[in-house]
């Protein structure tokens, strides 16, 4: 299927739905989030997977068990690809990330290791230069409020160290051309932009070698 942007019900419902977070609104619009938010959701990722690999889209429910807010269900839909990037569609407009949001233990050690190192740590200020040019933000998840362990605290590069995580961000308000397929070109074109950091942290720190939890 072709994706042409999606439907102004698609935001609209999502402002319905954070007014009435509640099954009984959900069952009674279920049909109205599969054809005008999941659906073109779906041909968005069809439409990327040439150039970006195959995706997935996040289940609609919210896991509640440890937490204090009971909704039952997410107010945006998410998608990511498995190649790496991020797609989140709310009330509030379009949303795109790419890197690495949580560093895992190992994942951290190797990330400030090639932080600190001269060579390594001058290509990724130049790689964040380059995106951020571009148009998407580079920002640190979880930043440390004082230098991590080992390292000094006035290390050129302090403030890359001292983060537990590094994305690539971009928003766009509502607009008349999410309903179109503008809307293709925005979300390509984010995640070409931000290819660059997602490469630099994958050949500098990896996937995490530890054993799940």
């Amino acid at each position: 299927m072709t994706f042409d942007g999606w439907p102004a019900e698609a935001l609209e419902f999502y402002e319905q739905l954070e007014a009435d977070n509640s099954k009984t609104f959900w069952t009674a619009h279920k049909d109205r989030y599969e054809q005008s938010v999941r659906a073109p959701t779906a041909d968005l990722l069809d439409a990327l997977e040439d150039e970006f690999g195959p995706g997935k889209i996040f289940r609609p429910n919210r896991d509640v068990r440890f937490s204090a807010d009971k909704s039952p269900y997410k107010t945006h839909i998410g998608a990511f690809l498995e190649a790496g990037g991020y797609i989140q569609l709310s009330a509030d407009g379009l949303a795109c990330g790419n890197g690495m949001y949580q560093l895992a233990t190992d994942q951290l050690r190797r990330y400030r290791e090639a932080v600190a190192e001269d060579v390594t740590g001058a290509e990724l200020e130049r790689v964040i230069a380059s995106v951020e040019a571009a148009g998407p933000s580079v920002v640190g998840r979880d930043p440390l409020k004082s230098a991590p362990r080992g390292y000094p605290k006035d290390h050129p590069r302090i403030g890359l160290l001292r983060n537990k995580g590094l994305i690539a961000w971009q928003e766009w308000e509502p607009a008349a051309w999410l309903g179109t397929a503008q809307a293709y070109g925005r979300i390509a074109g984010f995640l070409r932009a931000s290819r660059p950091l997602k490469d630099w942290l994958d050949g500098h720190v990896g996937p995490s070698e530890l054993p799940p939890r």
